[in-house]
């Protein structure tokens, strides 16, 4: 059977980010404005009143008390990584955000949005702080403005190269959005129906080789609170119009396994933990490799802050528990390396392997 070489770099580093089954069962604390608006709540102060020391305490607590589980985390550059890296389990494979938070309004009614890379930021010190892989968010519509669309492909160009310049696996997490005249907006039947060919559509254009990306970071592709089984407010207690079946949401996600050429896994989303365990378990069975979990696992934790025991108690309870959901819900979840990129861990061979092979490196 033919081998498929890769560079020491990216094979360490995919090997790191999975378990020892092979699964990416990943925990994402790399929120900015998101946990910022939630300590706001928590406090009943504004967002602009949460600084440093508060999203730094967050995302220490979370590093602490959950990433001895997780198979890898997640982290910013800005709060996470000063604050929370002593903190990091060390079986626990580490992955760092790109990107800077939020986006830029461009486009369409300025309603398109821009990738702004992190300035002072780059791989190559995402290298040199240890991490075993890079991570870039990105809002993308295929069917976006032109020049918008080209923009936003050729920043995961850039990233691409990079990781390949420096030698770690490109994590790309592209996320759809609403901008047209006939999406009121992601919460509504209109966007929910264009949901499914929106991300594959997505995979296809991302898996390409050109960009360079090693695991893509998937929506799941159906937005359960529309499907027909769960549409009466099953989750959230909102009843919504039914515009697909759990059989609608299993076919689209056996079509992102045949579109992507490489691993995939499944994000969060923010929803809550009990619908993300369905997408996890759905998307399981139909051939995704796992998940990166951000807010589903741990966002109930910020209800209780400032009060820094009862966020403790929270994560080493509920917080494991969310983990050991997530867990069985990816029992079913393909092995990185059966991925039909490798077909098999047997497979794949460091390229140009041979004695004289630190030569050529």
């Amino acid at each position: 059977m033919e081998k498929v070489n890769m560079t020491p770099g990216k094979l360490k580093g995919l090997m790191r980010l999975a378990d020892k089954e092979g699964k990416f069962r990943m925990l994402a604390i790399d929120q900015r404005g998101s946990l910022k608006r939630m300590l706001a709540r928590a406090t009943g102060k504004s967002s602009e009143e949460i600084g440093y020391r508060d999203l730094a305490l967050a995302k220490r607590l979370v590093t602490e008390y959950l990433s001895p589980y997780f198979s890898a985390t997640l982290m910013d550059p800005q709060f996470g990584v000063p604050e929370s890296l002593k903190y990091l389990d060390k079986q626990s494979g580490l992955l760092i955000a790109r990107e800077k938070s939020g986006t830029e309004a461009a486009g369409y009614n300025n309603r398109e949005k821009k990738t702004v890379l992190l300035d002072g930021w780059s791989v190559e010190k995402i290298k040199r702080a240890g991490a075993d892989a890079a991570k870039l968010l990105l809002y993308y519509r295929p069917d976006s403005s032109p020049e918008i669309k080209e923009y936003q492909e050729n920043i995961v160009r850039q990233v691409g190269e990079e990781c390949k310049k420096y030698d770690l696996p490109f994590v790309l997490e592209p996320v759809g959005y609403a901008f047209k005249d006939d999406e009121p907006g992601t919460d509504s039947p209109e966007f929910a129906r264009k949901k499914p060919e929106i991300v594959l559509d997505i995979t296809k254009e991302f898996s390409k080789e050109e960009y360079g990306v090693d695991i893509l970071k998937l929506e799941f592709p159906v937005n359960l609170k529309f499907v027909e089984e769960f549409h009466k407010g099953y989750f959230d207690g909102k009843e919504r119009k039914a515009v697909y079946t759990l059989k609608d949401a299993e076919d689209a996600c056996f079509e992102i396994t045949k579109a992507s050429r490489v691993p995939w896994v499944i994000l969060s989303a923010g929803v809550d933990i009990k619908e993300f365990v369905y997408n996890v378990e759905i998307a399981s069975k139909e051939g995704a490799s796992g998940f990166l979990a951000g807010r589903a696992v741990w966002k109930e934790f910020t209800k209780y802050y400032p009060n820094e025991e009862d966020m403790i108690a929270w994560l080493k309870t509920s917080g494991v528990t969310n983990y050991y959901r997530l867990y069985e819900a990816s029992k079913e979840a393909t092995p990185f390396y059966e991925n039909k990129q490798f077909k098999s861990f047997a497979n794949i061979i460091v390229k140009n392997k041979g004695e004289n092979w630190y030569k050529e490196f």
